[in-house]
């Protein structure tokens, strides 16, 4: 993955820090770039692993509320 690549998602990971404290670092980014094409669910589960969450255990509310974010922050594309 090239660094524009990542770039075009720099305003969704910014808005995933600000919104919910999910501020990941380069490789956590990557993770969740690479889980895009398989939908939101699984992009979710990348952010979670990338915080080192217990995704099972997550809360069904904080799910809803990263692909929320997630979805409206997705670069134009």
């Amino acid at each position: 993955m090239t660094d524009t690549a990542q770039s075009d998602y720099a305003e969704m990971f910014a808005a995933l820090c600000r919104e919910l404290g999910y501020c990941l670092h380069a490789k956590g980014e990557k993770r969740v770039i690479a889980a895009l094409p398989q939908g939101l669910d699984a992009a979710v589960t990348a952010v979670l692993e990338a915080e080192g969450a217990d995704v099972l255990n997550t809360a069904g509310s904080l799910k809803r509320q990263i692909r929320d974010c997630l979805k409206a922050n997705l670069p134009a594309g």
